[in-house]
């Protein structure tokens, strides 16, 4: 049980105003964007995963999973209200596994430990009375819904190549799941066809040509049952690791007007159990190294031009997972909100963590639903930062990371400020860039409203805390499970930006003109 904090230590104010800053200006250029990205870019998973899935020696997901979650729980409830809507994807590593118990599938059965089973478990079922109190729960707390289906239906594992499915997808179970579906009133936002299936594969592996056909099968279904356009899901694949020819392959034979969106999983940190996390994190080259996989993402998006460009479907940051050590702390949000900012310059439309509850990652704590910090940065960047994205620049220490988009609430910018140093803090001045001239020197920018910041620390400047303070304010649920109050703090327009050692923050200014954001 936590200790009900009602304030942040005072003494860490006293340690952060004798660490070392640094000056340094930012030059935000406002004349056009570099990026947009989806109105609900913030995205979250539920997985498969039952209780018996163990990684590294601890069995972290307890009933997290799909399909033995409460639904009931005030504190889980009132965590995807406060996003309004919050994405959510059903999906993960077992939905290939698993059967919808419906038309002519009359047997459903529990996940089981199997060696020889894909990702070492049987064959699992969604029962119909499950879906429908999903739906409800889905309805009742405002959720943008996407749906992994199952993409290994009705095909047999290769006798010669391990890992290998083969033949024809055998749409009928996904059929007769969609019309019940429909039958219902159900929303459904997307429906994205497999998981993990290209390339190398992780417990099974389709091939690109055999994929890209397939999925031109699902795009006939679906608008074969949903009639109407603008009720009609869309299609999403292949959510897998980037793979250039694969993915190249695949949609050359889909073609165009049929994948809707282009699906990718994250997992730059590794396995969840490297001893050298907390240094990953906190090495800005490390972090830099993933953008060669979102400009790969971005090229292929650019050749086929899916309607809805690229999503990362699944990210967790660690896989397996995550790590037991860090994915729940403070410091993981040095991670996770500099990728969504950098997936964000890189036209990215969505980001799904993995997992909103389950696991090591989860944004939740899989046992009392009580909030991680990544929960809070999260719902910050949801309620800040517009789809308009910025083009920033600046001259300094690597360790300040910085990105701009338009304000989600017109008018003005929104900024996010991440400090990965331990001992250097940063007071920051702001310039407009001219546009249409490089040679020309930037605008100094002089605010006249008061800055709207927001603050983000470790409750007792430990990274390593799961405790995160807003502008001092330890962020605990209430008595009645309610996400606390997240109010910024109003700074004066004449002072420098000051981000503290190893903090986080978001700042908006309503009076900074950017023609990009009008």
């Amino acid at each position: 049980m936590y200790f009900k904090f009602t304030f942040c230590p005072i003494i860490l104010l006293l340690w952060a105003s004798l660490s070392f800053a640094q000056n340094v200006n930012v030059v935000i250029h406002g004349a056009a964007s570099i990026a947009k990205t989806d109105d609900n870019f913030v995205c979250v998973t539920l997985d498969w995963w039952p209780a018996e899935k163990c990684d590294y020696n601890q069995c972290p997901w307890g009933k997290a999973g799909i399909l033995n979650l409460d639904l009931r729980y005030g504190a889980l409830i009132n965590a995807i209200k406060a996003f309004n809507p919050l994405r959510i994807k059903v999906g993960g590593s077992l939905q290939d596994n698993v059967v919808y118990k419906v038309g002519e599938v009359s047997s459903c059965p529990n996940f089981m430990k199997r060696e020889d089973g894909l990702f070492g478990f049987s064959q699992g079922c969604l029962s119909m009375e499950r879906w429908d109190q999903l739906n409800r729960f889905f309805n009742h707390t405002g959720v943008k819904l996407t749906f992994g289906l199952n993409a290994l239906f009705g095909r047999n594992e290769s006798q010669t190549e391990k890992g290998l499915w083969i033949g024809d997808w055998q749409p009928q179970n996904t059929r007769d799941f969609m019309q019940y579906t429909i039958s219902k009133g159900y929303k459904v936002d997307s429906y994205e066809f497999g998981n993990q299936l290209s390339g190398s594969g992780m417990g099974a592996k389709v091939d690109a040509k055999q994929y890209g056909k397939d999925v031109i099968v699902l795009k006939n279904l679906v608008k074969e049952l949903y009639a109407h356009p603008e009720t009609q899901p869309k299609v999403l694949g292949p959510g897998r690791f980037y793979e250039e020819k694969w993915f190249n392959t695949f949609l050359e034979v889909s073609g165009q007007g049929i994948v809707d969106g282009l699906t990718h999983h994250i997992y730059n940190l590794g396995p969840g159990d490297d001893p050298n996390m907390m240094n990953k994190i906190l090495d800005p080259s490390y972090l830099n190294q993933v953008s060669q996989t979102y400009k790969g993402v971005s090229d292929v998006v650019n050749k086929f031009r899916p309607q809805l460009g690229a999503w990362v479907s699944e990210s967790g940051g660690a896989l397996n997972g995550g790590s037991k050590d860090v994915s729940r702390t403070f410091a993981d949000g040095f991670w996770y909100l500099d990728q969504m900012g950098m997936a964000s310059t890189y036209d990215q439309k969505v980001f799904c963590r993995q997992a909103l509850i389950g696991g090591n990652y989860g944004l939740l704590n899989a046992t009392t639903f009580v909030p991680n910090p990544d929960y809070y940065g999260a719902l910050l960047w949801h309620r800040l930062m517009g789809s308009t994205v910025l083009a920033v620049t600046k001259e300094s220490d690597p360790n300040l990371r910085v990105y701009a988009h338009c304000a989600k609430k017109k008018p003005g910018v929104s900024l996010i400020f991440i400090n990965l140093s331990k001992d250097r803090s940063f007071n920051i001045t702001l310039s407009n860039a001219k546009p249409g001239d490089a040679g020309k020197p930037n605008y100094e920018f002089v605010g006249k409203q008061n800055r709207e910041e927001y603050h983000l620390r470790a409750l007792t400047g430990d990274i390593k805390d799961d405790i995160v303070c807003l502008n001092d304010v330890p962020m605990v649920q209430t008595d009645s499970e309610d996400i606390p109050a997240m109010d910024p703090k109003l700074v004066d327009a004449s002072t420098p930006i000051s981000i503290a050692a190893q903090s986080i923050a978001y700042v908006t200014i309503r009076d900074f003109e950017a023609p990009a954001c009008v």
